[in-house]
């Protein structure tokens, strides 16, 4: 480990304490395998929901590839699970993005879409059924074709929070539903 500097602290009597601060060179680059596959009507990003919520009665599957098969024991139990993947035909990873359900910019961490420094994209769906391998999925945002990375499965007494803001989409989330991706992130 290499030695990157200080991080100085208050404590809550006010007090200051400073710890060094490490950087493993395992930090460098972290890389994952995929698990499996999403398939979608989708063929393209062009078009696609923008979030599951929008993409309702939209039906797919997840092919978990054999290796990983025996990992889905017990996941028929779940209505719904998460689904972590990677936004393969994401192109490039600006700082400041115009989003697409807002006309102004915003930091790419304010907002979901698939332009990320870490192109990593999350989605809850339903799951319909279980067959060996194969997970029979709804209300699916994603594009034909997409690396799967982990699935989890969704526990809303884990997973919903309430929240009493939601930053500049308060004024948009209205427009979910009909909102598509226009392409913006892979032209």
């Amino acid at each position: 480990m290499s030695l990157r500097g200080m991080i100085s602290l208050a404590s809550p009597g006010g007090q200051r304490r400073s710890w060094p601060v490490q950087k493993d060179e395992s930090m460098n680059e972290i890389r994952y395998k995929p698990i499996g596959v999403v398939h979608s009507p989708f063929r393209e990003p062009k078009g696609t929901p923008i979030q599951p919520a929008g993409a309702k009665g939209i039906n797919g599957t997840v092919e978990i590839f054999q290796q990983y098969a025996e990992g889905l024991k017990d996941i028929e139990g779940f209505s719904h699970i998460i689904l972590l993947y990677h936004f393969h035909l994401s192109k490039g990873s600006a700082l400041i993005v115009k989003p697409y359900m807002d006309s102004k910019a915003h930091g790419v961490f304010a907002m979901r879409g698939p332009s990320r420094p870490n192109p990593i994209g999350i989605s809850v769906v339903r799951l319909i059924k279980v067959e060996g391998n194969r997970l029979h999925i709804r209300d699916v945002d994603i594009v034909d074709g997409t690396p799967l990375l982990d699935i989890k499965p969704y526990v809303p007494e884990f997973d919903i929070k309430e929240v009493g803001r939601i930053g500049w989409l308060e004024g948009s989330v209205h427009k979910l539903s009909t909102s598509k991706d226009d392409g913006r992130f892979t032209d």
